[in-house]
């Protein structure tokens, strides 16, 4: 195989690999803090006759696992640095650190990092709690002039590049804690609900969809799964006699199930989990990304004219955790009543198969609902009438999810994540210092470029702060001769172009973008590790977009936009002189002799440092920005050759070393 052959084939599977890393990332409702503080809740607002029944079952839970499960089922005075975790935090970890019941069993059991991930989200919550909720402007002081407009909207944009910079901070602390963080989710909808078929939809038919075996799984799916799972444990802990070892065994499971159901029933009322989950996947990201920001209007299955409002994550005010905590609450009473033997509206049949173990639905990787194995002790019917029953006690205070494509479907937002074409214009103005030639003096050159680009978004796969774009562009340059000349003379005025330190030129440009992980150009030279290590590779892709090992590359967010350290993840080379040989004067091959005028080429290596963007939204399937660039180049000349006098020899024309900023506009189109 030829090396340009090989070249294409890495090039692929890092794009293969980056693919593979823009569909993660977009599950996220409620960070970990967030599902935490929901999980405090349920648990504080039990009657003392149910908490007394948790905390019995927690403490038969922690048997054998003092050191790692806190005395505390549900420690709201827990800060950084915890020496255990509790089972409020279970609820966190679940999902987005763990794929299923069996997974988190043994990673809150057994890991190392887990303690660490506990630490982040604990600083986490310190620096959220830091931002300033902002009031709307009719209850701010004063009177509603234009500037208090003005003061309110910068008011708002420093606190979400607050809010950005926090969530950077933990998500690579996070990724460094826990290896599998951001490639765990997969592409499923698993953290979404489902739309709604149209607007007739009842609780009790949308309960039934989302429970049929081979629906899209979804948040409302897992809960309904994994609690089903921790009430037929609960069955078993009411009605048999067990073993002291046997009876914590299945004490814990059950604990582990339903903390692992809570994190996909708070998943529910995060906003941009209830728009409805449709679309490809940037649509999906997208809005889900504005609508957890900006906030969603929605009614509940409980019928009513009245609305909520709704936030998402990292954006959770005390009404948003109270309205979560009072359903989850409802859920657990669920099962602390199935395990005392308390009748209820429905009371789920006897399961003396339920497994001693935690459940093992590995919710990341199943994109359909599957149909549950065990045999059932009672007519199936009669069974799945039952379960619906008490599922809808816990289902009416959650929102009604938005409906599918269609009339009426909320409107649709866009992340800059999948492959586009574009174009990009640029102008750009840099300082030289002297010429081709030995020339005294600085000098200015300005330059236009307009070009072609294909490549693929990963903007924000993570967070806002991620950057791990990666496009190829092929276009036409031309600069203006520099303002300093080989001489301040009248020959040299007289001469023009020629007498410029640098000539005006025309060149074809070309520019590669991508990621690194700690020298620029490893992803591609490491990428045969993807055919060998997939997870790995991806893992290294997915730090790479998030700033880098070292994470000198990560953006800060601003109030009034973007900043980002880029030196190495982008080279522009520009190939001067193809149509037609530059010209240049160079001095007299002796003293006294007449200048000599120089046909060469040139290749200029563009290296960009520093970029600022400002914010900017997306819709549809186009998306375009505004950036600047501080940059450095290298103009190194070659292929020098006399034209005048005949005969006189080639001089040694020298690179030319330059600083500029550079303003870039920049236009994609996502098929």
């Amino acid at each position: 195989m030829n090396s340009a052959r090989l070249g294409f084939r890495r090039l692929w599977a890092l794009l293969a690999a980056l693919a593979a890393l823009g569909v993660t990332g977009v599950a996220s409702a409620f960070v970990y803090p967030e599902h935490r503080d929901i999980a405090v809740l349920a648990v504080q607002g039990l009657d003392p006759a149910r908490r007394a029944v948790f905390d019995g079952l927690w403490r038969d839970a922690r048997v054998a696992h003092e050191s790692r499960l806190c005395e505390q089922g549900a420690d709201a005075a827990q800060s950084t640095a915890p020496s255990c975790i509790d089972w409020a935090a279970l609820a966190a970890i679940s999902g987005d650190h763990s794929c299923s019941s069996e997974e988190l069993t043994r990673t809150v059991l057994d890991s190392d990092w887990i303690l660490a991930v506990a630490d982040v989200a604990a600083q986490l919550k310190i620096d959220l709690s830091k931002i300033d909720v902002l009031p709307s402007v009719d209850q701010m002081p004063g009177s509603k002039e234009p500037i208090q407009d003005i003061k309110r909207r910068v008011q708002t944009e420093n606190a979400r590049a607050e809010r950005q910079n926090a969530l950077r901070t933990a998500d690579i602390r996070l990724q460094r804690a826990d290896a599998e963080y951001a490639t765990r989710a997969g592409a499923n909808n698993a953290h979404f609900l489902l739309a709604r078929p149209h607007t007739g939809t009842t609780l009790q038919e949308y309960g039934q969809l989302v429970l049929k075996p081979g629906s899209d799984i979804s948040a409302l799916g897992v809960y309904a799964w994994y609690h089903l799972s921790a009430l037929q444990k609960a069955t078993r802990l009411a009605r048999e006699q067990l073993a002291p070892d046997e009876r914590n065994a299945l004490a814990r499971a059950m604990l582990f199930d339903e903390a692992f159901a809570l994190h996909f029933l708070e998943d529910a009322f995060a906003s941009g989990h209830v728009a409805g989950t449709w679309g490809n996947t940037a649509q999906r990201k997208g809005t889900h990304d504005y609508y957890n920001e900006t906030g969603l209007e929605a009614f509940t299955w409980s019928g009513g004219s009245d609305s909520i409002v709704l936030m998402g994550d990292a954006h959770m005010r005390p009404e948003d955790a109270e309205r979560a905590g009072a359903t989850a609450r409802e859920s657990v009473e669920q099962l602390l009543d199935m395990v005392a033997g308390q009748s209820r509206t429905a009371n789920l049949p006897y399961t003396p198969d339920a497994l001693l173990t935690p459940e093992s639905l590995n919710v990341c990787k199943t994109n359909n609902l599957p149909k549950r194995p065990e045999a059932l002790p009672e007519a199936r019917e009669d069974y799945v009438h039952v379960y619906v029953v008490d599922l809808g006690e816990v289902l009416r205070p959650t929102p009604v999810p938005g409906l599918g494509p269609g009339l009426g479907a909320m409107p649709r937002f866009r992340s800059e994540v999948g492959p586009f074409i574009g174009l990009s214009g640029a102008m750009d103005g840099r300082s030289i210092d002297g010429g081709f030639t030995p020339t005294d003096g600085q000098g200015f050159v300005g330059g236009v470029d307009l070009a072609f680009r294909a490549g693929l978004g990963l903007d924000g796969v993570m967070s806002d702060a991620g950057d791990g774009l990666v496009f190829l562009s092929l276009g036409l340059r031309g600069d203006s001769a520099s303002s300093n000349k080989i001489s301040n003379g009248s020959l040299a005025t007289a001469a023009g172009n020629l007498a410029a330190a640098v000539p005006a030129r025309m060149g074809v440009s070309t520019r590669l973008r991508m990621p690194y992980y700690v020298i620029p150009g490893d992803l591609l030279l490491m990428s045969p590790l993807y055919f060998i290590s997939p997870r790995s590779y991806t893992a290294m892709a997915v730090t790479s977009g998030n700033g880098g090992l070292l994470h000198w590359q990560a953006a800060w967010a601003t109030g009034i936009g973007r900043f980002q350290f880029v030196l190495g993840r982008e080279i522009g080379v520009t190939f001067y002189g193809g149509i037609g040989d530059d010209r240049v004067i160079a001095p007299p091959e002796t003293v006294g002799g007449t200048g000599r005028i120089v046909a060469f080429k040139s290749t200029a290596y563009d290296f960009p440092i520093l970029e600022y963007r400002p914010y900017r939204s997306f819709a549809s399937n186009q998306s375009s920005t505004v950036m600047l660039q501080l940059f450095a180049n290298a103009d190194v000349p070659h292929g020098e050759k006399v034209t005048a006098p005949v005969g006189a020899v080639n001089p040694d024309l020298q690179t030319v070393w330059s600083f500029g900023l550079r303003l870039v506009f920049d236009w994609r189109y996502y098929p």
